[in-house]
């Protein structure tokens, strides 16, 4: 299935984005360089096994072993200092990247109860399109009844694109589902 999307966007997507976009050089057609997860686990500095189980689950996901984050400041609001784990992040490229976001796009999205498709205002104004997941059991790789909790992810698409333009129309040619 990787291999299929990737010709794809090798014959047509590139053909319909130089027409779109007006560009003279092949090279000049914004491509996807990265995918990158996070989730953010504010529990674990008081119970360790709960990042035990979002970084297996994050593992089983993507078949990527994660990074743990440690918090940055000290926050006494949360009961955070500073050198404490708050939270897990990897990043996919290539081959895994291509089969992950097959996953997301034609296993796990429509999973989604009463799903309406992707915001698409969710560009940062360089290109990069961020998209938060609310529940890790859409994905069929985690079994249901195994999840001690609901959590949710964000996942950033890091593209070469210079403008949130070219990032949707090479997202949704790429079978990104965004909202009419």
């Amino acid at each position: 299935m990787t291999f299929e999307m990737k010709e794809r966007y090798k014959k047509e997507i590139i053909k319909k984005m130089m027409e779109t976009h007006k560009y003279k050089n092949v090279m000049e057609v914004p491509k996807l360089q990265k995918v990158v997860i996070n989730i953010g686990v504010g529990e674990a500095s008081r119970n360790t096994k709960v990042l035990d189980a979002v970084i297996e689950d994050l593992r089983k996901i993507t078949g990527q072993q994660p990074v743990i984050r440690n918090a940055k400041k000290s926050v006494s609001n949360f009961k955070i200092r500073e050198g404490m784990p708050v939270g897990t992040s990897l990043t996919l490229r290539g081959e895994m990247m291509w089969a992950f976001m097959m996953r997301l796009l034609y296993v796990a999205l429509p999973r989604i109860r009463d799903f309406r498709g992707v915001n698409k205002n969710a560009f940062d104004g360089r290109g990069n399109y961020t998209l938060g997941v609310t529940e890790q059991i859409i994905f069929p790789e985690i079994e249901y009844d195994k999840v001690d909790a609901v959590r949710g992810m964000n996942i950033t698409f890091v593209t070469t694109a210079k403008t949130d333009a070219e990032a949707r129309t090479l997202l949704a040619e790429l079978g990104m589902p965004f909202q009419k």
